[in-house]
């Protein structure tokens, strides 16, 4: 197999990202997620830029795992933060430097914008594997811990 490509996703790769989505939210959290939201969410980011952006994994021609960022702005630093999220590498395809190849790509990316200050992720605390391989990539653990008030909003 050739070398990996690492592309931004178009609205061409909405129903990959929304099954990559779905795995990923059964594997993670045994959570089965209603299929048609997810993919009017994930329709809805990829035209609209400002929400986020998706990158894909290639391989051979077919996507084999994605990466989401989100932004926040940092009055603090006067720049944005990128958040990695919606990190999927399909099942045969880990361990083989899929995500790292993703990771270096989006940095690169980052630092070529001139206004990001920093990549940030989230991790469940019992996830010791993921946390490795962030550790791994020279990211360290925030002092910061994560609180949420999760709405549960009709279905639009």
């Amino acid at each position: 197999m050739g070398p990996t490509l690492i592309r931004r996703a178009t609205t061409q790769d909405t129903d990959t990202i929304a099954e990559f989505n779905a795995r990923l939210a059964q594997e993670t959290e045994g959570r089965t997620l209603d299929r048609t939201l997810l993919r009017r969410g994930v329709s809805a980011l990829l035209q609209d830029p400002a929400k986020g952006l998706y990158f894909l994994a290639i391989e051979g021609g077919s996507p084999v795992g994605q990466l989401m960022i989100t932004t926040e702005w940092s009055d603090w630093r006067c720049g944005t933060f990128w958040w990695i999220q919606s990190v999927y590498v399909k099942s045969e395809e880990r361990g083989k430097g899929v995500f790292r190849r993703l990771y270096d790509h989006v940095l690169a990316e980052a630092r070529r914008q001139g206004d990001v200050v920093g990549l940030r992720l989230y991790v469940d605390r019992h996830n010791s594997a993921a946390q490795a391989t962030y550790e791994r990539l020279g990211m360290t653990k925030s002092d910061y811990e994560m609180y949420e008030l999760d709405f549960v909003l009709p279905h639009i």
